[in-house]
């Protein structure tokens, strides 16, 4: 039996950090090592961070990305490495992959498909490669390609298998939403199946500005069988056995690749690379695979990504502690346990703002909360600052019902409290705001919105709840008090205020933004869904109209297939609806 032992390192990088980050690799070179690895494997742009966005645009960058990865030959000795990074040829750059092997930088494979779409801009960046190889390192026959290369079916993959590839390594940075690990799994099942190769897709792990990526990596054999799986949201060396005999024999009993071989006149459009160094394939004991850790469910794969996201943003930017408005709501309540689970209680401070509209259960809720969490809790009454400004603008309102203007007050009010404290501890504000607010404009500019990273930006209504309702269920206690999970929801910024009085009920909202903002469902096809036609083009106008208050959001972290941003770009002044 033939094993390749694969070390598949899903590491969190920074962008930018290239001293770090290669530091972080050659740990993990050690490691793979010391497991007796024969091919260790790094993220997509591993030693530059992924996305570098514009920094790609600076040479200087993308020339000592290069030179940092011409430093890690020295720490590949005795076994072979492919290391994602940005290189520099022919005045270009380029998203590539370095093959190194028993301590030489042998080859450079190029990344050949370039996504722009959603939120990729790649081909802003960098040129595509064209050549494929397949690197010979004694028995063992390898392929290397990137992210997107393996999301479509023919070159490079089946250039690789044809020339004899028994294995393809596929280096990933794939940001994260909801189901996506299992996403991927069916395509991998689909490519490896259908070329008759074993594949090790490697995925990065970690939060990004408003990207976080799952990890998740996972091995399938060549009949798309999954043989080993990564955690999600963690990073580890993942270490895989993978069997080249059973990709072998798969292949004699496979004449798909014999037909498809004549078909192209023994031309399989990939060279062979010798890398002049020999692998070990014999294993004790001889058995393939490795860990298969369990898929998560919705709610602890979004509360998970919630958790690391907020903790590498202020990580990354900075920041050791962190301020949330607790309102006693299900959303600030939501917040402030991710915060909690990201950064620990003792860097969360929590701080009540009741106005004269604030009702004693939300006041009760909003204290209980920070106890159960064991966070700082501050109480900053608004009402001598309310006062103050409507006597301030009693000319303004004079004549008029109070209305929006005299109820935004108090959000601008909170919004001042906590960019202040803001300003005296050096701590970020969280904002509070979820996705159906976000789209439907549902939030005070200045107020509720002022802030340095919104948790919630993608997170729609009804899944807050559904996190509330797990989180509490991991905590074995209502660790977010009951009440702010049962109680209508309300900004109590009037008497007797609710937010069905100004938006439809959740569960029939949710739904129309999810087919309007996500899928770019027409009204008609909208209420042929089954919801009232009054209700979509009301809907539909609060989403076209708010897109000026979205521009001005502070990032949030992607979980769905289409966030607002980077995801979903339109135009301010547009007469189309």
């Amino acid at each position: 039996m033939r094993l390749v032992r694969l070390g598949l390192a899903q590491i969190d990088t920074m962008v930018g950090d290239l001293e770090g980050n290669t530091r972080k690799i050659r740990e993990f070179l050690g490691a793979a090592r010391a497991a007796g690895c024969d091919i260790a494997a790094f993220p997509e742009l591993a030693v530059t961070g992924y996305p570098p966005e514009d920094l790609l645009l600076r040479r200087a960058f993308c020339e000592a990305s290069r030179e940092a990865t011409a430093a890690l030959a020295e720490a590949t000795r005795g076994m072979a490495a492919v290391v994602g990074f940005v290189d520099w040829r022919d005045d270009d750059a380029y998203n590539a992959a370095a093959v190194f092997a028993d301590g030489r930088w042998v080859d450079t494979y190029e990344k050949q498909r370039l996504p722009n779409y959603g939120v990729f801009d790649e081909e802003r960046y960098f040129r595509a490669g064209r050549r494929t190889a397949v690197y010979r390192a004694g028995g063992v026959r390898f392929g290397v390609s990137i992210c997107e290369d393996i999301w479509y079916p023919g070159a490079p993959l089946d250039a690789m298998a044809l020339a004899g590839a028994e294995l393809c390594v596929n280096i990933n940075a794939s940001p994260y939403h909801r189901g996506k690990a299992r996403e991927r799994e069916r395509m991998l099942a689909t490519r490896a199946a259908d070329n008759g190769i074993a594949v090790a897709y490697l995925n990065a792990v970690g939060g990004q500005d408003e990207l976080v990526f799952d990890g998740a990596s996972v091995v399938v054999d060549a009949e798309g069988r999954v043989i080993a799986r990564g955690r999600q949201f963690a990073e580890e060396l993942l270490v895989v056995d993978v069997d080249l005999d059973e990709v072998a024999q798969r292949r004699l009993h496979d004449p798909r690749r014999r037909v498809e071989l004549r078909a192209r006149d023994w031309v399989t459009g990939a060279v062979t690379v010798d890398v002049g160094f020999g692998l070990e394939t014999s294993r004790e004991p001889a058995r393939a695979g490795g860990p298969v850790a369990p898929l998560m469910s919705e709610e602890e794969e979004v509360w998970s990504a919630l958790v690391l996201a907020t903790r590498d943003y202020l990580g990354k930017t900075g920041f050791r502690e962190a301020i949330i408005g607790l309102s006693g709501g299900i959303d600030s309540a939501v917040v402030a346990a991710v915060a909690v689970d990201a950064i620990g209680a003792e860097r969360v401070i929590g701080v009540s703002m009741p106005s004269r509209y604030s009702s004693e259960h939300s006041k009760e809720d909003a204290r209980e909360l920070a106890a159960n969490l064991g966070i700082r809790f501050l109480t900053i009454p608004i009402e001598p600052a309310h006062a103050a400004m409507l006597e301030m603008m009693a000319e303004v309102f004079e004549g008029g019902e109070p209305g929006t203007a005299e109820e935004n007050l108090q959000a601008r009010q909170r919004g001042n409290v906590l960019m202040t404290i803001s300003n005296r501890t050096g701590a970020i504000v969280l904002t509070t705001g979820n996705k159906s607010e976000m789209a439907t404009g549902y939030a005070t500019l200045y107020g509720d919105m002022a802030g340095g990273y919104a948790v919630l930006k993608d997170v729609p209504k009804t899944l807050v709840y559904r996190l509330a309702r797990w989180r509490n269920a991991q905590a074995g206690r209502p660790w977010i008090p009951e009440r702010s999970i049962t109680k209508p929801p309300s900004a109590e910024l009037r008497p007797g205020q609710l937010d069905q009085d100004s938006l439809p009920p959740y569960e029939v909202l949710d739904p129309i933004l999810e087919a309007y903002v996500e899928d770019d469902r027409t009204v008609d096809e909208i209420v042929a869904m089954g919801f009232e036609r009054a209700t979509v083009e009301r809907v539909v106008r609060m989403v076209d109209r708010n897109e000026y208050k979205r521009r001005q959001a502070a990032p949030g972290v992607k979980i769905t297939p289409r966030a607002f941003g980077r995801d979903r770009r339109l135009p301010l002044a547009a007469k189309y609806h």
